[in-house]
């Protein structure tokens, strides 16, 4: 039997109010939204270089 989320908040006697739901919701697409800007920056930077990334110094 596979154990999901609610039943170990139901073990433990945790459950989340609606304000720590939605502080937690926030924080996660914050997150996700910094990951997503890292991503691109780091596209824009490789395409900005080039093959200029290949080249080692020796």
């Amino acid at each position: 039997m596979v154990s999901t989320v609610n039943d170990q908040q139901d073990e433990n006697g945790i459950v989340l109010t609606e304000a720590q739901k939605k502080a937690r919701r926030t924080r996660s697409i914050a997150i996700a939204v910094c990951l997503a800007v890292l991503v691109v920056l780091f596209y824009i930077v490789t395409l900005v270089k080039g093959p200029g990334v290949l080249n080692r110094p020796i």
